[in-house]
């Protein structure tokens, strides 16, 4: 009797080890970064770059969405450059804060000489104090979706 408790035990214990055990060989979704949104993302020192992209109906002036961590307690500028286009912008982030812009409630930053097609990318350099600066491909999207029609400018 004592032999078939030992054996139905290790039987329940043996599917309960290789049940819960395949979460650690198998590949987990959950795990992996990505944007969620339409914009993209990028890091930049102490700067988290968020959801940028720009909203523009004929693409030749664009609003420029983004907003931007700073997860450090020093206050620190963000400099964007459109590379093709070569406009620049600088934002100053308060350490610990976040800043949005472009969005219904806060003033838009326009870029006048866009020369993009809508649905396309443009190239933006991010640069922040002497952290290493990245390079990311925007995507420049229209007023058709109703969470931009707003945005337009």
């Amino acid at each position: 009797m004592k032999a078939r408790l030992a054996a139905s035990a290790a039987l329940a214990l043996g599917i309960a080890l290789g049940g819960s055990g395949c979460a650690m060989l198998t590949y987990q979704a959950t795990t992996e970064k990505y944007d969620a949104s339409d914009g993209v993302s990028a890091d930049v020192g102490a700067l988290d770059v968020r959801n940028v992209l720009v909203v523009s109906d004929d693409g030749e002036e664009g609003n420029l969405v983004l907003s931007v961590t700073n997860t450090s307690t020093d206050d620190e500028t963000l400099s964007l450059q459109f590379v093709d286009q070569g406009d620049t912008f600088e934002i100053d982030v308060d350490g610990g804060e976040t800043v949005s812009l472009g969005t219904a409630e806060e003033e838009p930053l326009l870029i006048e000489n866009l020369d993009a097609e809508v649905g396309g990318l443009v190239s933006v350099y991010l640069q922040a104090g002497s952290a290493e600066g990245v390079e990311i491909q925007v995507p420049v999207l229209d007023g058709r979706l109703p969470e931009y029609e707003d945005l337009v400018p």
